[in-house]
């Protein structure tokens, strides 16, 4: 996260340079301020993940107090769309229309950032840093104001059919998810990676929607299929769901979990003994790991 700020703060350091050169700046910009904005589920579904807006909003506030970008506040908006396309359409257009951000940075999820995309891009607003990996970010000849922030998910989910390959032989995999780009995007393309090696199976499926309260009887159906493996591509509570459903039914499947939801509140709710043996790919630290707990950027987050 605090890279993704440094690389964004350095962007529109040279975009602030530039203008002030010119004494013409785009709104959002000038000589004492750049604004900029954001929208995350602060509430709803995926109210979880509103924790990741207030860390930004403590960073920029960390930074302002340090002299801002080459002596400019960052104005730092994070607005709640509770996970909700239309509520994404509304709040962002707010943040361009009325509060006349510069750039939308780190905003949160596939479907609600989709629902902006376009509307962005023609705006020629920047959508960076998303804090999601779908593959359609992947489009900079159609979409040039648009990057992710995180890795691709169909990345993401070959690499784990690649690692189930090397140590599970003829696995038996079953395969919980979300209903979604975001759950579709991983299946799809570990099922592809999978089916390349051949040396493994996918013997049940069952998915959820965002909105459902309990996924219980999607694992009492996984765990029914008799699969030595589970690729669980699920989101917040329905991950601590699923990993406690397991611990109670005693179904122990290799348990491949995708790194969006790999966070220590997510394990914590699920119980941290429930979720041992877990695996799960991780490009950031982790900064309730031991082996981070000297590091000097965790030192400083924390």
């Amino acid at each position: 996260m605090k890279s993704a700020a440094i690389l964004m703060a350095s962007a529109l350091a040279l975009a602030a340079n530039a203008a002030s050169a010119q004494k013409k700046y785009d709104p959002g910009a000038s000589d004492t301020e750049i604004k900029i904005g954001q929208t995350v589920p602060h509430s709803g579904p995926g109210s979880l993940y509103g924790v990741i807006g207030r860390a930004q909003e403590a960073y920029f506030k960390a930074l302002n107090e340090k002299g801002g970008i080459n002596g400019r506040k960052v104005i730092f908006l994070s607005l709640d769309d509770s996970y909700s396309a239309p509520k994404t359409v509304e709040a962002t257009r707010k943040l361009v229309e009325q509060d006349e951000v510069l750039a939308m940075w780190g905003s949160l999820g596939t479907a609600p950032q989709s629902a902006v995309q376009k509307y962005l891009n023609q705006k020629k607003i920047p959508q960076l840093h998303l804090n999601t990996g779908a593959g359609r970010w992947n489009n900079p000849k159609e979409f040039p104001w648009t990057t992710p922030g995180l890795p691709l998910y169909p990345t993401e989910g070959a690499i784990h059919a690649r690692y189930l390959a090397s140590v599970k032989p003829g696995a038996k995999v079953a395969i919980l998810y979300q209903n979604d780009e975001f759950g579709r995007d991983f299946m799809n393309a570990f099922k592809a990676a999978l089916a390349e090696t051949g040396k493994g199976t996918v013997i049940a499926e069952a998915g959820y929607e965002l909105t459902d309260a309990t996924i219980d009887s999607q694992m009492v159906k996984l765990a029914a299929s008799n699969a030595d493996t589970l690729f669980n591509v699920s989101t917040g509570k329905a991950t601590s769901q699923s990993i406690k459903k397991a611990a109670e039914m005693g179904w122990k499947p290799l348990h491949l979990l995708v790194s969006t939801s790999a966070g220590q509140s997510i394990l914590t709710a699920a119980g941290l003994d429930a979720a041992k043996g877990i695996v799960s790919p991780l490009y950031i630290k982790d900064i309730a790991a031991p082996k981070w707990a000297n590091d000097p950027a965790v030192v400083e987050f924390q």
